[in-house]
């Protein structure tokens, strides 16, 4: 009989291990992270369009299915052409809004009548707004130049999903394993589906109402606030606070005065607040059954492993590993601690020991 020092010791090198890989395999996994998400994406649309219909008549596969395909990459070309616009001419202005906060910061120091005023480059490094902009230049880059791998993993998800069913199958000894594997796909996907769903709902109207909150400001750049307000409202607790905390910043520089800058991040904080705490969580439900100390312990640990996308991912990951561990009997208690209540449902009887 294997001692129990033996198994904890080997779980924690296998976790280490696999930890390991998933930051040196980054920039091989993450595009394809981002193939499956897409896929995801077109076949929950199509399943949406096949819905559409008067009647007994509803559009078949054939045409549901192109349909949503050309959606998602004729939005997905549209908002990346947009928010390539306005980071080149925030690039161009970057200088100018450097120069402002710079002399912000000295009217603040001659307004306190400070001996040892606090400068700029005191508190970040120089040409600060320049290389933040750059940044998020260099991000939209890499998500440009990755689309074409990214493109042909869809390809062949795309070609090879309607084999994926019985290689599953074929995956395991016994058909009632199967059957028990496949009811576990089933709930992960409900779950993610209904998770995916209103946080892409949700996600689109809080960027929305930002841009419009910001055109009628007349703040710039609102299409790409918009945007980042949509990309960040995936990251929970601090996506929201940053999606404020940008247009604010840019409102104090841009602006002489500071009512625009309390217009706007009153009326943004308010969107984030009523979508966030009112009606995301009426939406949402308890379908996800995940403690809130554990997301963020989640959002600290896919960031530090996949930056930004492992932020935005930490919540349908940690919803597979609770559904896949409240199904296998040695790893149930995991499941246990990372519920909300603690409830995690009965165990399969096909995964049950002797079965």
């Amino acid at each position: 009989m294997r001692s129990p020092l033996l198994t904890l010791t080997l779980t924690v090198f296998l976790i280490s291990m696999v930890g390991w890989l998933l930051v040196v395999g980054r920039s091989l996994l993450l595009p394809f992270i981002i193939a499956i998400i897409v896929w995801y994406m077109i076949n929950a649309l199509s399943n949406v369009y096949r819905r559409i219909g008067y009647g007994n008549f509803h559009l078949p596969g054939l045409v549901a299915f192109p349909l949503a395909l050309l959606t998602i990459f004729s939005v997905s070309t549209f908002v990346l052409d947009i928010v390539a616009v306005n980071l080149t001419q925030l690039a161009q202005d970057a200088p100018t809004y450097q120069r402002r906060l710079e002399e912000l910061f000295t009217q603040a120091a001659d307004l306190f009548h400070l001996n040892d005023p606090v400068e700029l480059r005191d508190l970040f490094p120089d040409s600060v707004v320049p290389r933040m902009v750059t940044a998020g230049a260099s991000v939209v880059t890499a998500i440009a130049g990755s689309a074409s791998l990214v493109f042909i993993y869809v390809l062949f998800l795309l070609l090879e999903q309607s084999t994926f069913d019985r290689k599953f199958e074929r995956l395991f000894a016994t058909p009632e394993r199967a059957k028990a594997a496949f009811a576990i796909r089933a709930e992960i996907n409900s779950s993610l589906m209904h998770y995916f769903t209103i946080k892409t709902a949700v996600s689109v109207a809080t960027g929305v109402l930002t841009s419009l909150v910001l055109i009628a400001i007349g703040l710039p750049y609102a299409a790409l606030f918009g945007f980042i307000a949509f990309v960040l409202n995936y990251i929970p607790t601090i996506g929201s606070l940053i999606g404020v905390i940008f247009p604010s910043l840019l409102a104090i520089v841009y602006y002489d005065t500071l009512g625009p800058f309390l217009i706007i991040a009153t009326g943004l904080g308010l969107i984030q607040f009523s979508i966030g705490n009112l009606i995301e969580p009426r939406l949402m439900g308890a379908n996800l059954n995940l403690s809130g100390l554990v997301i963020m312990l989640s959002l600290a640990l896919w960031g530090a492993i996949w930056g930004v996308v492992g932020m935005v991912l930490c919540v349908p990951l940690t919803v597979m590993i609770v559904i896949v561990c409240s199904k296998i009997e040695a790893a149930r208690p995991v499941a246990v601690l990372l519920s909300e209540n603690g409830e995690i449902g009965d165990l399969p009887a096909a995964t049950q020991p002797g079965s």
